[in-house]
């Protein structure tokens, strides 16, 4: 390998975890923090901590020249990105690799190619994989789009073609909406990507969210099966698992397959995640996007293949090839993932910053929690409100469930509200015990059952 030190580009639970692969590989690592991160855990576990700025993520995790210079200061051999702040900006790729270091993930041109939501379709049609009914790029104007539902049919949805995390879109039902949301979301995507562009998909209904984890060393690609992050709100993944449940053979082997051959398309380097939208009733699945780089949900992957992803960006990245081939992955049993947050969902998921009086993390086979927290650390108000990710393996699903109720249990943070008793709550749940879901069953289900499986009252938003 050539790295022998990175800069974590990044805070919270995915510093602490880079930082542990790193260490892992023997590699030296330099943490970045802001002015209010300073007593962060990445901090105290990293090598080497440097300040670059205010608390503002555009003056520090969002700016580009204080990040470089930082890595340059330290004399680091790479960087690794982690997911948000700048780890799918493909300027930053160029700025690190111009700098003479490594970026630990794709090229800066595979980012902004697959970054465009209407190049990314683009690519993905010609690799052979499906996409939604839709338009073919972005789309001229409020003729075009007329022109385009009346092709498809209602609902539609508009999306922003350089947008991301579930933000700038909008679902409109018939053509009246159509004319008031067009101009709207231009923009609103201007205005959030520096991107007016916008382009148009059919919207399918009780849709299943599953996801393909791909990895390539520019020359060999394989995948690591696939995750189903269906349990969402307001478009934010809130419970993941891997394998998707009542995923046939058949259409695992052809959606995994499409998967490899979009990242063979491009050449693909590193740790990325193929999204699509999958119809239960009809067997067809639909390329949504391209996620360029490592995602919260990676450890669901990790625990039914039993390899460590995040070591595996640091080999690739430093000149490896790929340790494994197709054949050598095998999924075993079954994972699940609950976001633990910051949040209050008795009160709409107000955010909840504060200090951490306890904390008492579940222990045993097949139970992992990755975290950012420990007892007396202050939860800074700036950020994302993630504090860690409980994780659990059983070697059937409702093994899986029941292992992940007594973790749930177990789980104690106390001096801010969580949303434990949310995920408590869906572990009970009849619906999701039979995988009865979709990416519209969540906020349904909390405005009509959550209070009542909880014992609490919960506020409306």
């Amino acid at each position: 390998m050539t790295i022998r030190s990175v800069l974590i580009a990044n805070r919270g639970e995915i510093a602490v975890r880079i930082i542990k692969a790193a260490k892992a590989l023997g590699i030296r690592t330099v943490q970045v923090h802001s002015a209010a991160d300073a007593d962060m855990l990445a901090v105290r576990l990293a090598d080497e901590a440097i300040d670059i700025g205010s608390p503002a993520p555009k003056k520090s995790y969002l700016n580009i020249e204080a990040v470089i210079a930082a890595a340059k200061a330290s004399g680091v051999d790479a960087v690794h990105p982690g997911y948000g702040f700048l780890s799918e900006n493909g300027d930053f790729a160029d700025a690190v690799e111009a700098a003479g270091m490594i970026f630990i993930g794709p090229s800066g041109d595979a980012i902004r190619m697959l970054g465009d939501k209407v190049a990314a379709r683009q690519v993905a049609a010609k690799a052979g994989v499906p996409t939604v009914p839709g338009s073919d790029g972005r789309v001229a104007g409020l003729d075009e789009a007329r022109a385009l539902a009346a092709t498809t049919g209602f609902p539609v949805m508009i999306k922003a073609a350089a947008g991301g995390g579930g933000r700038g879109i909008r679902i409109v039902a018939d053509i009246t909406e159509l004319e008031q949301q067009f101009p709207l979301a231009s923009a609103e995507a201007l205005a959030a990507f520096g991107d007016g562009g916008l382009y148009m998909e059919k919207v399918i209904t009780r849709a299943r969210h599953v996801e393909v984890q791909i990895f390539g060393d520019g020359q060999n690609f394989v995948h690591f099966f696939e995750r189903e992050c269906s349990l969402q709100r307001r478009r934010q993944k809130v419970w993941e698992e891997a394998p998707a449940f009542l995923l046939p053979a058949t259409v695992r082997e052809r959606l995994c397959g499409s998967a490899v051959a979009l990242a063979r398309e491009v050449g693909y380097r590193g740790a990325g995640t193929v999204e699509y939208l999958y119809d239960d009733e009809t067997g067809d699945f639909y390329f949504i996007e391209v996620n360029t780089r490592i995602q919260v949900e990676h450890p669901v992957t990790e625990m039914i293949t039993g390899f460590d992803l995040v070591q595996e960006m640091f080999k690739v990245a430093g000149g490896t090839a790929l340790s494994v081939s197709q054949g050598d992955i095998r999924a075993s049993g079954h994972a699940i993932e609950c976001r633990i947050n910051a949040e209050d969902p008795f009160k709409a998921f107000q955010p909840s910053p504060g200090t951490i009086t306890k904390l008492s993390v579940p222990e045993g086979e097949g139970i992992r929690f990755d975290t950012m927290l420990y007892e007396g650390y202050t939860i800074p108000p700036f950020y994302d409100s993630l504090l860690g990710k409980l994780i659990v393996h059983a070697e059937t699903r409702d093994a899986c469930l029941a292992k992940l109720g007594l973790a749930l249990q177990a789980l104690a943070i106390e001096g801010v509200p969580t949303t434990v008793p949310l995920h408590l709550a869906l572990a009970r749940d009849a619906r999701v015990a039979n995988g009865l879901f979709h990416t519209r069953f969540l906020e349904h289900w909390l405005d009509n059952d959550f209070a009542a499986l909880a014992g609490r009252t919960q506020e409306v938003a």
